[in-house]
């Protein structure tokens, strides 16, 4: 995995936005665990399931608009377009899968 760093770094609210996210997400995997625990219906657990992924898939979203719009657009101004766009593209068929 590469150790880059965003050409512009994210504010404090981009980053407490995404966190919040990401700890609603972890909350209902920990509902999710519990409802494994208490053998509840299956459906409503792959309810749950759903909901989580739909989460994740809207964080990715948005880490990947961000991405275009600041590395991307970057490295296109800087003769370096292809590249990464094909390092995007190679990511996402990773996240379509």
């Amino acid at each position: 995995m590469a150790d880059k760093k965003p050409v512009t770094p994210r504010s404090n609210d981009e980053k407490q936005a995404v966190v919040n996210r990401l700890k609603r997400i972890e909350g209902q995997v920990r509902g999710i665990q519990k409802m494994i625990e208490e053998d509840r219906y299956c459906i409503d657990i792959l309810v749950q399931l759903s909901a989580i992924d739909s989460a994740l898939k809207q964080v990715g979203y948005s880490v990947t608009e961000r991405h275009m719009k600041h590395c991307i657009s970057h490295a296109v101004k800087e003769n370096q377009g292809p590249e990464a766009i094909d390092e995007l593209m190679n990511v996402l068929k990773q996240y379509s899968k």
